[in-house]
């Protein structure tokens, strides 16, 4: 089922709009999840809450990427939960040191006043990664999307973990720099 028929199964509050949605994009979702939680049982809970979330938001919202708005849902709840699970422990885990990494050069939370600069940073910062090399973009949307160990993501590269801390602190050092040089902070 194509975007805007499950679209229009939403804005019908048609029931089936959430079989579709898990049909065609629970797999994504599910895999954002894990690569934040690492648990099973809480990814799964992530992407249904997921469900629920875009059931409440869809209407009034009308994305125009949905797969990059349940992503976008997902990643924001399953973080939410590992906040939630981690609260009485300090240090919280692969997903929110990546967070915490990156929160270095944008910022966690917007708010509404800041709704035109959001899109000009999600601009910025798109532009940004398509000018990087795939190795490097690869290494920053795992580690600051997915939220994957470092450990992990210098196992896969075929990298030593210094190699990867290394390029991902110089690669959060040219974001800041062209953020910097946009006004955009």
């Amino acid at each position: 089922m194509t975007d805007s028929l499950i679209l229009q199964l939403y804005w019908a509050r048609s029931e089936k709009a959430i079989e579709e949605s898990q049909n065609r994009y629970g797999p994504f979702c599910y895999r954002v999840a894990d690569g934040i939680l690492r648990d099973p049982l809480d990814a799964e809970e992530s992407v249904n809450d997921t469900w629920l979330s875009a059931w409440n938001a869809i209407p009034p919202a009308r994305p125009l990427n949905l797969k990059g708005f349940f992503g976008a849902l997902t990643r924001r709840i399953s973080i939410r939960r590992l906040r939630e699970k981690t609260a009485e422990k300090r240090g919280g885990g692969e997903a929110l040191a990546a967070i915490d990494e990156l929160a270095e050069c944008i910022p966690a939370r917007w708010n509404t006043e800041q709704a035109v600069e959001t899109k000009e940073v999600l601009r910025a910062l798109n532009a940004f990664l398509a000018a990087l090399p795939e190795t490097e973009r690869d290494l920053f949307v795992a580690r600051y999307w997915y939220g994957l160990p470092v450990a992990e993501l210098a196992d896969k590269w075929g990298l030593r973990k210094n190699t990867v801390l290394t390029k991902l602190r110089r690669t959060r050092l040219r974001l800041l720099k062209q953020l910097e040089k946009e006004e955009l902070l």
